[in-house]
């Protein structure tokens, strides 16, 4: 479990070491929301699954960090802790 206030730091580092078409969970506590990157050839795709259901594909790091802000703030706005799961494939889901 992941506190809050380091969720996006902590998604990117994870990120940067996973291979291809590997997948990041960061749900909630309750695991009641989630959103799911997919790192695809040094670009992400974000699939948000909570209060929206959106889709963001084809993001650069930087694109991805102040999307992941924004998100987490309207995703988990009275959380404290998100947990992390690392997916080998989307279809895991």
């Amino acid at each position: 479990m992941i506190p809050i206030e380091n969720c996006v730091d902590d998604a990117l580092r994870k990120l940067r070491r996973m291979d291809n078409r590997n997948c990041l969970d960061i749900r909630t506590y309750k695991r009641d929301r989630s959103v799911v990157i997919e790192k695809d050839d040094g670009k992400f795709n974000v699939y948000e699954n909570g209060f929206n259901k959106e889709e963001f594909k084809g993001l650069a790091e930087d694109e991805l960090k102040k999307l992941l802000k924004t998100i987490c703030r309207r995703e988990f706005p009275r959380s404290s802790i998100v947990r992390f799961y690392k997916l080998d494939r989307l279809d895991m889901i």
